[in-house]
């Protein structure tokens, strides 16, 4: 699956069970570990947890496996790594606290739907 095919399955997937402030990042320009950096928050604990969920099912169901997800047992943050899409689903005072859309303020944010 071609990156943007699957930064779009993320996306829907996120907004299917109504993640809050979806954010996509392009950093293909500026890092080499992945293509995009796609941010969202969650209600509560387990929102988060079902967020991340939902990410790595809909990931699985075409032929994607996650490489990693981090924090699931804590769930303030979730990292979930598909390779060329890096998910990071926070509760929002945890994504207030560290603020990764002001540490990647000069990639391009594609916005909630990830198109400019």
């Amino acid at each position: 699956m071609q990156a943007e095919q699957l930064k779009e399955l993320v996306v829907n997937a996120l907004e299917n069970i109504k993640a809050q402030d979806v954010s996509v990042i392009d950093v293909r320009d500026r890092t080499s570990v992945t293509d995009y950096m796609v941010l969202a928050s969650g209600t509560s604990n387990r929102h988060v947890k079902s967020l991340a969920d939902s990410v790595v099912s809909e990931a699985r169901e075409q032929g994607v496996r996650a490489g990693n997800v981090e924090g699931a047992g804590v769930s303030d943050w979730i990292l979930v790594d598909l390779g060329d899409v890096v998910v990071h689903l926070m509760m929002p005072a945890t994504r207030e606290f560290y603020d990764l859309e002001r540490l990647w303020r000069d990639a391009p944010n594609l916005g909630v739907a990830g198109s400019e």
